[in-house]
């Protein structure tokens, strides 16, 4: 007979393969998985609130919450989305017809300098700018065929999200309704102290939501100011360069100002000092104040981690991850520093004087 060792041995590699298999078949849709279950941690406190107040109908609760979630994230999401195609869409005709010139905006830019910028450019041997016209119109047109490629891809994308879509919905409604009891299944199966368990679990939960909160937070307030003051300037397309913005605004300290920033620039250069210095100001003191204000309430504050670790942990989750990393960085660094916290607890509880 086998020993009891072989057999655990051979159960143990048993289960990593099929773990292994299984999570090869959820990977395509790691995404929509992944935005499930935040959503789930996110509204979970919202749906036993309605459970409490109707405890007999369960599904119901369930539902409604579902529904709140789609009226309160998903659905404006999704207009704002529409929107930004929209506005993508005429930036690309004007590029494709020509309507929308770079190398122009550099002429004008050119034009406006002062005579010691122009004798500083021609010691670069950059006094012709013909090559910075030349790469400019390039990387317009390629701006512009990569833009063609995909809406003639439309469809597939379409079907794509569309299936994914509606997998986060089926996955989020049972998450809401079992996912308590879920997670404590999961914990248990977790080969650690409960108090252990308990302290990570919590560390998570706490992250993800203030990551999520806080972020979305900064990035909703930043691309909407950001996105009024393009529109009051008329600059063309506000709503594409305020969601731009909103995107960027995910990389903390520097993110709205690589949109706003060389449009300032552009109307100081180009002798519009009026527009140039109210919209500098504007980014200074408005639309970057946001961020050093609202994200170390929300995030640092909640998350319990230095500003620059989550600088960091986003950019890096983001360079990995795409979009989803902005949660999933900060949610690995958190984790990584609780367990070490537990590994290696401060100094200060063991090296405490001896009691008189």
């Amino acid at each position: 007979m086998r020993s009891d060792q072989t057999l655990k041995h051979a159960f143990t590699l048993l289960l990593i393969a099929v773990t292994c298999g299984f999570f090869g078949i959820l990977w395509p849709f790691a995404g929509a998985i992944f935005w499930a279950v935040v959503l789930a941690i996110l509204f979970q406190p919202l749906n036993r609130r309605l459970l409490a107040r109707m405890p007999r109908w369960r599904n119901s609760a369930t539902l409604l919450t579902l529904l709140i979630c789609l009226l309160l994230v998903i659905l404006p999401l999704i207009a704002v989305t529409l929107s930004v195609i929209q506005e993508a869409v005429s930036v690309y005709h004007r590029l494709n017809t020509g309507q929308m010139d770079f190398s122009n905006y550099v002429q004008q830019i050119k034009d406006a300098l002062p005579g010691w910028a122009l004798d500083l450019l021609h010691k670069l041997n950059l006094s012709s700018l013909t090559e910075i016209q030349q790469r400019l119109t390039a990387l317009a047109g390629e701006a512009a065929k990569s833009f063609a490629t995909r809406a003639v891809n439309l469809g597939q994308y379409t079907l794509s999200f569309v299936v994914s879509f509606g997998i986060m919905l089926y996955l989020l409604f049972f998450l809401l309704r079992d996912g308590t009891q879920l997670a404590a299944r999961l914990l248990e199966a977790v080969p650690l102290d409960t108090d252990h368990k308990g302290q990570l679990l919590r560390k998570f939960t706490t992250v993800i939501k203030a990551t999520v909160k806080g972020n979305l937070a900064v990035a909703v307030a930043q691309g909407f100011l950001g996105g009024l003051i393009f529109w009051i300037m008329g600059i063309e397309a506000p709503a594409l360069w305020g969601v731009l913005m909103a995107f960027l605004s995910l990389l903390p300290a520097i993110g709205a100002s690589l949109i706003w920033g060389p449009v300032a620039i552009y109307f100081l250069a180009t002798g519009d000092i009026g527009k140039g210095v109210i919209l500098t100001a504007y980014g200074l003191l408005v639309i970057s104040l946001v961020d050093n204000i609202l994200r170390p309430l929300l995030v640092g504050k909640d998350t319990k981690m230095p500003d620059y670790v989550v600088l960091i942990s986003t950019i890096g989750g983001m360079s990995l991850f795409g979009l989803s990393g902005f949660v999933i960085g900060p949610a690995i660094a958190a984790l990584f520093m609780a367990t070490w916290e537990i590994f290696a607890p401060p100094r200060a509880e063991h090296d405490a004087p001896p009691a008189k």
